[in-house]
């Protein structure tokens, strides 16, 4: 999606303008490995209008294979808007409009599964799941356990509130269940505090999450704690 950066510090009922940037959480963590000098192939929907085609052309820029990124004639590229302070930070304010977006019409058979199955990892967040039924359907398919395993399904939580807010369910409750059938999973200390009342620190985390082989849980300044299988 394509997010805008308030050009100063303050509410965004305040600011004056904003800069034109790229975001999503997959295509963050693919730029950032392809830049690493790994292999990534981006499998997405955006709109058939010029935000889409700054952020096919943007993130290809950084090394990532966008073949695979559909373009849809008749729902619009998401986008959001933030403010320059920091996430932790009770004045930072975030507001999405993917209500309705080409990525919230991906469904199974609307993307490339092939693609989707061709890489060792498939890297998958949180967010893709709040956006449409459709999405839920498609994300709970890919993180289906299999016999196979193939690819390896690295799921972050990525807890966004604001995105499960029309949707009916339980938004916390349904990223458990995600988390569960992954092999990687990554999530904050905070958002499991948040979306499911869990304080204890790294080792109690674990303990609500042991069936993913390997589980990071990010501390913040603190750095992050890692556990592989029994270790």
């Amino acid at each position: 999606m394509v997010t805008f950066l308030p050009a100063r510090p303050g509410r965004l009922a305040d600011v004056p303008s904003f800069d034109r940037g790229i975001g999503g959480a997959e295509s963050n963590v693919l730029c950032a490995l392809a830049a690493a000098g790994h292999t990534t192939r981006w499998v997405s929907r955006v709109g058939a209008d010029g935000f889409g085609d700054h952020l096919v052309a943007a993130v290809a820029r950084y090394g990532v294979d966008t073949s695979a990124v559909g373009r849809d004639p008749h729902r619009p590229t998401g986008v959001y808007f933030r403010t320059a302070d920091d996430r932790d930070c009770d004045t930072h304010e975030v507001v999405y409009y993917r209500a309705g977006s080409a990525a919230s019409a991906m469904a199974r058979g609307s993307v490339d599964e092939g693609a989707l199955a061709s890489g060792r990892v498939l890297h998958l967040t949180g967010i893709t799941p709040a956006l449409s039924a459709d999405c839920l359907d498609l994300v709970r398919h890919l993180c289906a356990r299999r016999a196979d395993r193939a690819p390896l399904v690295s799921f972050d939580v990525n807890h966004r509130p604001g995105l499960w807010r029309n949707r009916s369910g339980a938004g916390a409750d349904v990223l458990l269940g995600l988390a569960r059938g992954a092999d990687l999973v990554f999530v904050g200390e905070d958002e499991a505090a948040a979306a499911w009342g869990i304080t204890g620190g790294p080792e109690a985390l674990r303990a609500a999450l042991p069936e993913p082989a390997t589980l990071v849980v990010k501390q913040g300044g603190r750095g992050a704690t890692l556990f592989r299988h029994g270790e």
